[in-house]
């Protein structure tokens, strides 16, 4: 399955649009890495959990949303958007979106 940013893919004609296709994660981040990040934040650096985290929360939306693709019989996914957006205050929990169109190439 090619997922791609892009409207359309060089060298690939799309045949046929599916509509538009989501993944949607939420996840937690636990009261220790908060703890350290925190601690990160008054002393400098970066926050390799939260970094960790957000990395598997995006991973795990673009899996989603490819799954959907399949679904509908697509063999590729154009424009796809990522949205970030932390739920609430000071309550760690993020939600991670793609979305895109789910397309034929040939």
């Amino acid at each position: 399955m090619i997922l791609t940013t892009t409207p359309s893919i060089e060298g690939k004609q799309i045949v046929n649009y599916h509509g538009i296709v989501f993944g949607e994660v939420i996840t937690g981040i636990n009261f220790v890495k908060d703890f350290f990040a925190g601690v990160r934040n008054i002393v400098g650096g970066r926050s390799g959990s939260y970094e960790e985290e957000l990395m598997n929360a995006r991973e795990s939306a673009l899996r989603e949303l490819e799954q959907r693709a399949m679904e509908k019989g697509a063999n590729a996914v154009v424009g796809i958007d990522l949205d970030y957006e932390v739920l609430g205050q000071n309550n760690g929990m993020l939600m991670v979106t793609a979305s895109g169109t789910a397309v034929t190439v040939a």
